[in-house]
């Protein structure tokens, strides 16, 4: 008797090395799409600079100024007017001046091209002055 091709499983074969292979090319090609993006995000340095200057109305206050989520400071401030130059480090920025008594949180946003930015303090709250 002589043999016959088996030709369904020969076609099931095929088509198990196949998908396996696709399986294998999309690997490959979202592993260099991450490697590269990581190298971008490594690469990225800023020159622009923040100064934040706390003018009027902090003194005797505790205060702690954020960018971003990162703490910039956090004191008691004793004299006015308190300034602190930060580097930027991300794409947007925004500063948080947080009163540490009452717990109040003021939202500021950064420009991307640095800046000097001012700050005073009244009873409704933190403003910001007009750049100069």
């Amino acid at each position: 008797m002589a043999h016959r091709l088996n030709t369904n499983k020969q076609f099931m074969v095929g088509n198990g090395i196949l998908a396996f292979a696709v399986i294998f090319v999309v690997v490959i090609f979202v592993y260099m799409s991450m490697r590269l993006q990581r190298e971008k995000q490594e690469e990225r340095h800023f020159i622009e600079s923040y100064t934040i200057s706390l003018v009027k109305g902090f003194a005797g206050d505790s205060i702690s100024l954020f960018v971003n989520d990162s703490l910039i400071s956090n004191k008691a401030i004793s004299e006015e007017p308190y300034t602190v130059e930060v580097g930027r480090f991300a794409e947007q920025s925004a500063l948080l001046i947080v009163d540490n008594n009452t717990e109040l949180v003021s939202t500021f946003d950064l420009s991307e091209k640095g800046g000097t930015y001012q700050f005073e303090k009244e009873s409704d709250g933190i403003k910001q002055l007009a750049k100069q």
